[in-house]
């Protein structure tokens, strides 16, 4: 009973959250219209204005190719070049949603993010978290609040004063209620 690993990953053997990994979103590609066949390009990812990672990607029917190179720890750098399986789904007035297939060997969900790694799989392969799953319920509640005041262009911190009132709103100023 018990034992190293078992119980809440909350401490020392926590899982790593997606946050920590450079992620290739299908919808971003979509977007942008990066998903051509026969067409290829360059994706990279900045963090202060520094480069901290690129991959090349080759679009074919049915498929992308991810070309990169991956250094864990401290191993030397090795060369990755696979192909990740593009699926196609019909929209229901009209066109077409793009997924991955999960290219992890027994996997091959459909998914819409890749996490990198060694290898750029979902995040149950990688058995990623979340970072809201660690949240305490007022944490939670925090943010929601804070989402909310951003969205009315106030300030978002949980003691900041409150803004204007949001032109079109219906209530009433609670001043004029309260005389």
């Amino acid at each position: 009973m018990g034992g190293r690993g078992s119980g809440r990953l909350w401490h020392w053997d926590t899982r790593p959250e997606t946050t920590d990994f450079l992620l290739l979103d299908v919808r971003h590609l979509s977007q942008r219209g990066l998903l051509q066949p026969r067409s290829g390009f360059s994706w990279k990812w900045l963090q202060d204005g520094e480069e901290v990672g690129k991959v090349w990607v080759g679009v074919g029917h049915g498929h992308i190719t991810l070309n990169y190179r991956h250094k864990a720890g401290g191993s030397d750098w090795q060369s990755y070049d696979y192909p990740v399986a593009l699926l196609s789904q019909p929209c229901n007035y009209g066109g077409h949603r793009h997924w991955f297939a999960c290219p992890a060997r027994g996997c091959g969900r459909r998914i819409a993010i890749l996490y990198g790694g060694p290898i750029f799989a979902c995040r149950s392969c990688h058995q990623l978290a979340y970072p809201s799953q660690r949240e305490k319920s007022f944490q939670r509640y925090q943010r929601r609040a804070c989402k909310i005041r951003e969205g009315f262009g106030w300030m978002t911190g949980p003691c900041d004063p409150w803004g204007d009132r949001p032109k079109g709103d219906a209530r009433k100023d609670l001043q004029t209620v309260n005389k």
